[in-house]
């Protein structure tokens, strides 16, 4: 099955020229329900359906896209890093257990991130410092380790560098060649200093993190209310765009009255053009 998916990879193809329209095409792709989504895998486990498994990465690509634009301060093309991710999304299928309760995002965004870590540790001029695990944590933890703008006092150094098992060497030089990033992750600490490949576990959240699957899907809504509401706002009148902004959006808030006085009408005219404003509103919204 796994060459098979690799063979289908060529559908997650992302480039740098057609990134908009890749991004564009890939949120028209509806989000599947928990019922929708428990049937996909239950084919793939039970009949090794790979057109199941090939909707289980599709129906997820969006939610690959938000977790890649998290690493943009690492100067690296979005759409190889979106690449990697649907790598390690697919990676994720494939080994999805339906029988758990949990959703495939929630599972899938520690294959992500870690595909995504290694590419970056690959590719980022810096690298050549990362040689262990140990320096690999310096380098995603160093700027979440700070506690203020600005470069590491010898105290700050000494501290960072007992805190994640490295020198003091390491620190300074670390922060020397990201001075210029400010970007910041939470890799979960290990006991362990080899150099060997890291299991997606140690991409875990801490327990009193919120749920990677609800806070990709809340953004997805976000976005997707925002978007219905910029839609719906843009079909009122320009006079009922001007009450609703001098009565809710304005620093000094207008009165009815000082509405009704503008337009030459009754307070209660405004009142009733308000009204029907906001439910329209509402309404372009709810669809």
């Amino acid at each position: 099955m796994a060459k098979s998916l690799a063979l289908n990879s060529t559908l997650l193809t992302v480039s740098a020229g057609s990134l908009d329209s890749y991004v564009q095409s890939v949120h028209e792709i509806p989000v599947l329900t928990v019922k929708e989504e428990k049937a996909y895998a239950e084919r793939l486990v039970e009949h090794e359906d790979l057109d199941a498994a090939r909707a289980l990465v599709m129906h997820n690509l969006r939610f690959v896209i938000k977790v890649a634009r998290g690493y943009s301060g690492y100067g690296l093309p979005l759409a190889d890093l979106i690449q990697e991710g649907n790598i390690g999304l697919m990676k994720a299928v494939k080994r999805f257990d339906p029988t758990v309760n949990v959703r495939l995002v929630s599972f899938a965004v520690h294959w992500i991130r870690a595909e995504i870590h290694e590419f970056i540790l690959r590719n980022w001029k810096v690298v050549k410092v990362a040689t262990t695990k140990a320096q690999r944590k310096l380098f995603f933890n160093l700027r979440s380790s700070k506690k203020r703008l600005g470069w590491l006092n010898a105290a700050e150094v000494d501290d960072i560098a007992t805190d994640l098992g490295v020198t003091s060497k390491d620190v300074m030089e670390m922060e020397k060649r990201m001075s210029g990033q400010d970007i910041s992750f939470d890799l979960s600490p290990s006991q362990e200093d080899d150099d060997k490949a890291y299991a997606p576990s140690q991409y875990l959240l801490p327990q009193e993190s919120q749920d990677p699957a609800d806070m990709l899907e809340d953004q997805d809504w976000q976005d997707h209310t925002q978007s219905r509401f910029n839609n719906a706002l843009a079909e009122l009148d320009d006079r009922s765009k001007d009450i609703l902004a001098s009565r809710w959006l304005a620093d000094t808030k207008a009165t009815l009255q000082d509405l009704a006085d503008k337009y030459g009408v009754s307070a209660e005219r405004i009142r009733q053009l308000e009204s029907a404003a906001i439910k329209k509103l509402k309404v372009g919204v709810e669809v």
